[in-house]
């Protein structure tokens, strides 16, 4: 692997910080087992709440399991480390729950497919 520049680090890090300028990111998440959700608390003040039961990976998960879900990549995802699965926020807000194969077998045929990139 090259040995990469502190020029070339901090001209990569200044690239992701334009990126995500403007995006909504998150802030805190939980999952709330009264509800049965994983709330996302935005950067920008709202909230986004989605039933772990329609996201690929999370299908099947404990209480326990989905509990231990961070925010990873400075808000911009979210990892559970038990059971190996991510998502990005973005992607989450625009409603994709897994795979464009994982939405069609899923969702059916009339999931628009172009959402997914």
């Amino acid at each position: 692997m090259a040995d990469l520049t502190d020029a070339q680090v901090d001209a990569a890090n200044a690239h992701g910080e334009e990126f995500l300028r403007g995006k909504p990111l998150a802030r805190a998440v939980r999952y709330d087992r009264t509800t049965r959700m994983i709330v996302i608390d935005l950067t920008n003040g709202s909230t986004f709440a989605f039933p772990p039961t329609l996201a690929q990976g999370l299908e099947q998960a404990t209480p326990e399991q989905l509990d231990g879900v961070e925010i990873s990549g400075g808000g911009f995802g979210l990892h559970w480390e038990a059971l190996d699965v991510d998502f990005t926020v973005p992607g989450l807000l625009a409603g994709r729950f897994g795979t464009a194969r994982y939405m069609r077998e899923r969702f059916g045929e009339h999931w628009n497919a172009a959402a997914a990139e």
